[in-house]
């Protein structure tokens, strides 16, 4: 059985990584796939689907830009008819840096891409998930949301999203519009390993931070993205999923 059959979802941020296997598990599933990135990687994924037998567009998308998510979402309408999911995923990421080494330039990027884009993209698609009578919105927060390991600017902007689709979900419900939140680990997609492949004893470390001992796969967040995207998950609104390995769970103090 399609677990999205008949449904249109929109991804921000699926050129590649968790947003591409998100895109590519939605179509087979049966969901026509809008795919808004910025860079033009996103069109081989439209493409890949495609050739798989799937429904999938590709529109090049700066979410941080009101006029270009307006365009992102009259395609999807001209397209698809409309919208029944949405998956806030895009992201501005930055040097792990502290609060006074931290540039305004470097912040302002990433509250607009980590924050204002999903604030945007939320916005132009609620009228249209009314309008087919509910849908849900998916949005990627972090668990740099809900535990401090660096990153002023994107741990403010993860932060500021769990408060913000909280309060859509309990602004819309009565439309039978959701809204949840997924909290991922580190996930190794292939921009996190390029990035620890270059510090193998600090990549060491941070494998001991996890109970599981692992980092997560894309495929494991995709599906539950998935899950909170269809029916399955009706009666699910305003919940915060941490899919980390047991990381916020704490540690086994060794005494000796």
């Amino acid at each position: 059985m399609e677990r999205l059959k008949n449904k249109v979802a929109l991804i921000t941020g699926a050129a590649g990584g968790i947003g591409a296997e998100m895109a590519r598990l939605f179509a087979a599933e049966g969901a026509a796939v809008i795919i808004a990135d910025i860079a033009a990687q996103g069109g081989e994924v439209a493409r890949a689907i495609l050739e798989e037998g799937g429904r999938a567009h590709f529109v090049e998308t700066d979410v941080a830009d009101a006029a270009a998510v307006d365009r992102v979402f009259t395609e999807a309408e001209r397209l698809f008819g409309g919208l029944d999911v949405l998956v806030n995923n895009a992201i501005s990421s930055e040097p792990d840096t502290t609060v006074c080494d931290l540039e305004e330039a470097v912040w302002d990027r990433t509250i607009d891409v980590c924050l204002k884009g999903p604030f945007l993209c939320t916005r132009r698609a609620i009228p249209l998930m009314r309008v087919r009578g509910g849908g849900s919105i998916v949005t990627l927060s972090s668990v740099n949301a809900l535990f401090g390991v660096g990153e002023t600017a994107y741990t403010a902007a993860k932060g500021g999203l769990i408060s913000m689709m909280r309060l859509v979900a309990a602004e819309y419900g009565e439309w039978k519009i959701r809204s949840n939140i997924i909290c991922p680990g580190t996930i190794a997609t292939r921009n996190c390993m390029e990035y620890w492949s270059r510090f193998p004893a600090g990549y060491a470390r941070l494998l001991e931070m996890y109970p599981l001992r692992r980092i997560g796969e894309p495929h494991e967040v995709a599906h539950y993205a998935l899950f909170l995207a269809s029916d399955e998950s009706a009666f699910v609104t305003g919940a915060v999923a941490v899919i980390d390995g047991g990381l916020l769970a704490g540690r086994r103090f060794e005494v000796e």
